[in-house]
């Protein structure tokens, strides 16, 4: 069957708690999903593991459960898309394809004593007109350094060229493509590559100086490739013979889903964190406000396309830490209903500083804290809480990018898992002061990535294609009055303040 007989194109979404495949077809319509969630390795506080090879086992799972479900196999697969959870990191053998140690997940914070020793030298903006990003614990290329650091042997091994670097696009990519018996291509895109602390923005290569002082042999480094070309085909197995053509981070999945194709359009994707994206074009835009500025994605043989992103750590994984830490909750569905027994937040504000503030503070010193209790307050307030703090850090981000692009957002286009919650989405709107339109595809980070596979086989022939397939499919507009509006938005601000300068030395 040729790529034009080819009928579907199938996106794998590798995220920070689950792995989907999802099957869509020329209109963008999802025909088919399955999905598994992988253990979440909590070694000690502020630490935060994956097993690499769970995730590789998931993925292989559920593509076939969804081509299972769609009724289809391999010969029906025109291409395969990857998008993944961004800057977690698994360094592994060449050889055996066995990683050294487990995926340093994004959220972790043990690279914040590196982070701290490159920073002596130039402060945390250090390498930021050069990669575009602070000193943070948040990107791949300290957390690299810490399992060369930490694994007997691996820095020599790595070194030598005996082991591989790579964010889970790149580890997918690679056992996909053959592995460590057939020939596994070892590949990053631009969008994945720039989270890494270790890329020029502008040259889009690795930057040998920055990689030599984070302390990274550039022999383990993936090439990096554009986010819509074949990078290689599917060895035997579910997908065998079938292209990789597309690779985008999640976040830039989202905005190219969600059909931000023009300058000065962004969306919020409410996942496990928030991520706001702004196309800012061709044009590299520093933030003075406290955003990345990141590669938003490359098409082929195209300039690419940069952006401003706020990045929240917690919001999403908020709920589930209400519903597995303190059992308020038995399902994270459950949170709405019971925010929904209270007409307010009753005077709590929950600022979920659990691995630092991330934009717009970059504040690793802050931890969680819930402030303004009472007696009056109960569990339906505090659920309110949490909801509610995904919609303030929202809006701290979005002020941060009005100021930088200095052109006000008129919407916000919105994604991802928590945009089913009726309640957050009107408070989100109420907060802002701007209309909250969610799509019909909510889950457009899947999309993003079967659409820069499709176009890069020929399957969608533009980008006009994208934007003619994005529909809209509810809207929230403003009802709070401004007044209230900003009474609510000061005290939350007064409740940020409380969580910062907890950790100290002794205490980190």
């Amino acid at each position: 069957m040729s790529t034009e007989q080819r009928s579907h194109v199938v996106a794998i979404d590798q995220g920070t708690t689950s792995t989907r495949a999802m099957v869509f077809d020329r209109s963008g319509r999802v025909v088919a999903v399955d999905q598994q969630e992988h253990r979440q390795i909590l070694p000690r506080a502020g630490w935060v593991e994956h097993d690499p090879m769970e995730i590789w086992q998931n993925t292989r799972a559920v593509v076939g459960g969804a081509l299972g479900k769609a009724n289809l196999n391999a010969t029906h697969v025109a291409a395969v898309g990857i998008t993944n959870q961004r800057e977690t990191t698994v360094v592994w053998d060449k050889a055996t394809g066995e990683p050294v140690h487990n995926a340093i997940v994004w959220q972790d914070t043990r690279t914040q004593s590196i982070c701290d020793e490159l920073a002596r030298d130039g402060g945390i903006e250090r390498f930021k007109d050069i990669t575009g990003l602070p000193l943070a614990t948040y990107f791949a290329g300290p957390k690299a350094r810490w399992i060369l650091d930490h694994v007997d042997g691996a820095r020599d091994r790595a070194e030598s060229g005996e082991l591989l670097v790579g964010t889970i696009d790149t580890w997918l990519l690679w056992n996909l493509t053959g592995g460590s018996t057939d020939g596994g291509v070892h590949v990053t895109d631009v969008t994945n590559a720039s989270r890494t602390l270790l890329m020029d923005l502008r040259t889009l290569a690795w930057d040998e100086s920055v990689a030599a002082e984070i302390g990274i042999p550039l022999a383990m480094l993936p090439e990096i490739r554009t986010s819509s070309e074949v990078y290689g085909t599917c060895k035997p197995g579910i997908l065998i013979d079938v292209p990789v053509a597309g690779i985008l981070g999640d976040q830039q999945a989202a905005t190219f889903g969600q059909a931000c194709l023009d300058v000065g359009t962004a969306k919020n994707t409410y996942g496990t964190g928030n991520f706001m994206l702004l196309n800012t074009g061709e044009e590299i835009v520093a933030s003075k406000n406290g955003l990345l500025t990141t590669v938003c994605y490359q098409l082929g043989d195209a300039k690419p396309v940069y952006a401003l992103e706020g990045s929240i750590a917690v919001t999403g994984s908020l709920v589930q830490w209400l519903r597995d830490n303190l059992g308020i909750i038995k399902d994270a569905k459950e949170v709405e209903q019971l925010a929904a027994t209270v007409d307010d937040n009753g005077g709590a504000y929950f600022v979920p500083a659990f691995s630092g503030l991330f934009a717009p503070h970059w504040r690793p010193d802050a931890r969680g804290a819930l402030v303004g209790l009472t007696r009056f307050v109960n569990r339906g307030h505090i659920a309110r809480a949490a909801l509610e703090a995904t919609a303030f850090q929202t809006r701290e981000v979005l002020e941060a990018m009005n100021a930088d692009s200095g052109v006000p957002l008129t919407e916000l286009k919105v994604d991802g898992g928590m945009v089913v919650n009726e309640t957050l989405m009107q408070f989100q709107a109420d907060l802002l002061g701007v209309d909250v339109v969610r799509p019909v595809v909510a889950e457009t980070t899947a999309l993003g990535a079967a659409y820069a596979a499709g176009l890069a086989v020929g399957y969608w022939q533009s980008t006009d294609e994208i934007r003619d397939n994005w529909g809209e499919d509810r809207r929230w507009s403003p009802q709070l009055e401004q007044g209230e509006r900003e009474r609510l938005f000061r005290q939350w601000k007064k409740a940020v303040e409380r969580t910062l300068d907890w950790v100290d030395d002794d205490t980190a």
